[in-house]
């Protein structure tokens, strides 16, 4: 748990928390990993490998596909929703402390919600499956809104109804640039929470407030502000 370079550690306990879902909450890497090599098998596009995809994915389909397809994106994301839908409840895992980080902070009060660019179809399905869906007062996947992730339309969904603004008050934890990207936007504290360290450079522009390498570091950091 750190603060990061020219950064000042929140010293408040956050009215919300905004969580990313992929990789944040639940590991995805080598479910997403495989869709996608499936997709590419049918439209004669090199495989990527496990560190091609964690370097290559984090905008959503939408604004993704055109780059890698051309013209024959929206055909080839129907190909990637049916290859991953075949798998991705099964092979569903949490990472490790994330249930009880949302029961901890779900105790504390503190308004809970989820931005990401998954498909909000997709994104509540596997929210459901975990029994986590109870905690979110909103879930908000891409095509939800307007524009995806990191614009503020989904931060806006996500708190809509619980009478908080966004501001400082509100976190956004992810694991990736993009949630930085989309808690500075939306004036929102940003915060860093995955196992490996930001590296040097990684973050410039877009620096986390608060870095976290479990998730129950997120909720042991609240509980005593």
């Amino acid at each position: 748990m750190t603060g990061l370079p020219n950064t000042r550690l929140p010293n408040t306990r956050p009215q919300a928390i905004i969580f990313d879902w992929d990789n944040t909450l639940v590991d995805s890497w080598l479910i997403i990993r495989d869709a996608l090599n499936a997709t590419f098998a049918e439209y004669d596009v090199e495989p990527w490998s496990l560190d091609d995809t964690k370097a290559r994915v984090a905008k959503s389909l939408r604004d993704s596909f055109p780059e890698l397809f051309g013209d024959a994106w929206e055909q080839a994301g129907k190909t990637f929703y049916g290859h991953f839908e075949a798998i991705h409840l099964d092979r569903l895992t949490p990472l490790d402390g994330a249930a009880e980080m949302l029961e901890e902070l779900s105790a504390l009060g503190i308004y809970l919600g989820v931005v990401s660019n998954k498909t909000g179809k997709l994104l509540r399905a596997e929210a459901q499956k975990l029994g986590w869906d109870k905690h979110f007062g909103h879930i908000i996947g891409a095509t939800d809104a307007p524009r995806d992730k990191p614009a503020t339309e989904p931060v806006m969904m996500a708190l809509a109804g619980s009478g908080i603004a966004p501001g400082p008050d509100v976190w956004f934890a992810g694991d990736a640039r993009i949630d930085m990207e989309c808690a500075l936007n939306a004036g929102c504290t940003p915060v860093l929470m995955r196992a490996e360290p930001p590296t040097n450079g990684e973050f410039a522009g877009a620096d986390p407030a608060l870095y976290l390498d479990t998730p129950l570091g997120l909720s042991n950091f609240a509980k005593n502000l």
